[in-house]
């Protein structure tokens, strides 16, 4: 475990602690290989490392999921359901049929407690996208961006 992810989960009260290591331990079960367990943006997070993949806007690992307490709620950062459309859908579609209600922004599921979350449906969403995958789709979006001549560039 990475000193800095130890350090996060100790700092939790013990309510967040339980929640948190309840879905980091569906993550890490579920998650691809090539990912690795970080720590950044103040939260955990489940990245592409920068060996395998460097050409990154901000110089930071790709990033496919995130975790992390927040003052009221605890958030679950879905990097692969925000870039696809079908595959948002589909996880909409899975998170309601249980009947939680889901709570979400565009990558951020919102839950207050660990029964708000359907640790299946997150799983599966976690194990759906390799990091091939992921980096052809960003590849893919970055190439979309670069040839549209709609878009400023700056000098």
């Amino acid at each position: 475990m990475h000193p800095a992810v130890a350090e996060y989960l100790a700092a939790l009260p013990p309510d967040r602690r339980e929640a948190i290591d309840a879905v980091r331990a569906v993550i890490l079960d579920r998650l691809p290989e090539g990912y690795v367990e970080a720590f950044g943006y103040g939260m955990l997070t489940y990245v592409v490392p920068l060996a395998v993949y460097r050409n990154t806007y901000n110089g930071q690992p790709m990033m496919y999921a995130g975790l992390a307490s927040q003052k009221r709620y605890m958030s679950l950062y879905l990097m692969a359901v925000y870039a696809d459309e079908g595959q948002r859908a589909s996880f909409e579609a899975a998170y309601k049929a249980t009947g939680k209600r889901l709570d979400m922004g565009k990558s951020c599921v919102r839950f207050a407690k660990l029964e708000d979350l359907p640790l299946d449906v997150v799983g599966d969403a976690i194990a759906a996208v390799t990091p091939r995958a992921l980096l052809a789709r960003m590849e893919a979006a970055s190439a979309a961006v670069r040839d549209n001549p709609r878009v400023t560039r700056r000098a």
